[in-house]
């Protein structure tokens, strides 16, 4: 074999196992479901005296007004056709783009999932629920993401959901809410199930009621369909751990195979920015978890 034939065999063999370039899909093919003005400029709203979390800065992404999927391919040669819907935190308010988002797509990646970040709106809208926006958008994305499946060479039986705090809510709602659209239907991907087929929840927030002894809010209704969850807080975090721990309660009750980790300290928004704290680790094992229950199987 001639050096320039060795040498193209060597290229074409990286460059199967690199990260493909991110692509940027429009939710909808219109304006989103119930806009009706402007939110203001779609920007980066953090600001020098803002936390940050690992030593490190974060986009604050506020304003959203017109919903995305970025879609991160798996690499060639690790693809295990699984993806995961990623719904980054924030109250609802902003997005945590990059500590719950783009660098959770990449960890995907590593592991042989497609990573779909989603850009969802915020801030809350006047006169809706909180989540109800959201919702509109985290449903027609799962939908278009398994209508789509065989273009973006995913299996459409292995497709989850993970959400950090809010968004974290986000998957939750949208693995009890799944049998009925919240908006009209757009076209054949609103045909579709946007059931997630497993889901990880990573300090989820306002699944509980603390006023009524900890009692699952009526936006997240388990039952024996909720997809397999994996969770995972700690006891020092101000949106308090009873929220995973009765949300995993209510799964066992229906029969919904979950684990739920709790770590003694770590707060709460690390991403996946590991530091020192064992809460930083979650990764590790929600990986683990995956591969177990058989969501990362190769094709």
């Amino acid at each position: 074999m001639s050096s320039r034939f060795f040498a193209l065999g060597v290229l074409l063999l990286s460059l199967s196992g690199a990260a493909q370039t991110p692509s940027v899909l429009d939710l909808w093919p219109g304006p989103a479901p119930g806009e009706t003005g402007t939110v203001g400029e779609e920007k980066d709203v953090t600001k020098d005296s803002d936390a940050r979390v690992a030593g490190r800065r974060v986009i604050r992404l506020g304003s959203v007004s017109k919903p995305t999927l970025t879609i991160y391919p798996a690499p060639a040669n690790g693809n295990t056709g699984a993806a995961v819907l990623v719904c980054p935190g924030g109250g609802y308010h902003i997005l945590a783009w990059d500590l719950e988002g783009t660098e959770v797509c990449e960890w995907l990646n590593s592991i042989g999932i497609t990573g779909i970040l989603l850009k969802y709106r915020v801030p809350i809208r006047a006169g809706r629920p909180d989540h109800e926006p959201a919702l509109q958008d985290a449903q027609r994305a799962l939908g278009l993401l398994r209508h789509r499946a065989a273009e973006f060479q995913l299996d459409p039986q292995r497709i989850g959901v993970l959400g950090f705090s809010a968004g974290g809510n986000l998957a939750a709602i949208l693995s009890n809410q799944y049998s009925t659209r919240k908006y009209p239907v757009v076209d054949a991907a609103d045909q579709v199930s946007c059931r997630p087929d497993f889901t990880l929840l990573i300090y989820p927030a306002y699944l509980t009621d603390q006023e009524k002894s900890d009692a699952l809010r009526p936006e997240v209704p388990v039952t024996k369909n909720t997809p397999p969850t994996f969770l995972s807080i700690t006891q020092d975090d101000p949106v308090r751990a009873e929220t995973a721990f009765f949300y995993s309660l209510a799964l066992k009750k229906a029969g919904v195979a979950n684990e739920l980790h709790i770590y003694p300290q770590g707060g709460h928004g690390y991403g996946l920015r590991r530091t020192d704290t064992p809460a930083t680790f979650w990764p590790d094992r929600a990986a683990e978890w995956m591969r177990f229950s058989g969501w990362l199987k190769t094709r």
